[in-house]
């Protein structure tokens, strides 16, 4: 348990942050879902629409720190290589 002040105000600072996290780490997988649905379905022009929505949310995610870089360009190259693999 925190005792000296600053450590009490870090623990708050970390629990805010976590659920600033958490709410754009889902937002982001709910984009990302929504492009592997449209996959599944095989319709190539809403995967390409609902990846085109998806990009900046990811790269959004990279930029505050809920994404490393790499991870995100990964999902990216992978979900646009499956949308072009339809069709």
């Amino acid at each position: 348990m925190a005792n000296s002040p600053q450590a009490k105000k870090r623990a708050r600072q970390n629990e805010k942050r976590f659920a600033v996290n958490k709410a754009r780490r889902s937002r982001i997988r709910t984009f990302l879902r929504k492009v592997e649905e449209a996959i599944e379905s095989g319709d190539k022009e809403a995967a390409s629409a609902a990846l085109r929505a998806a990009q900046p949310e990811l790269m959004r995610g990279v930029t505050k720190g809920v994404f490393h870089k790499n991870t995100a360009s990964r999902k990216m190259s992978r979900l646009s290589a499956r949308v072009k693999a339809l069709g």
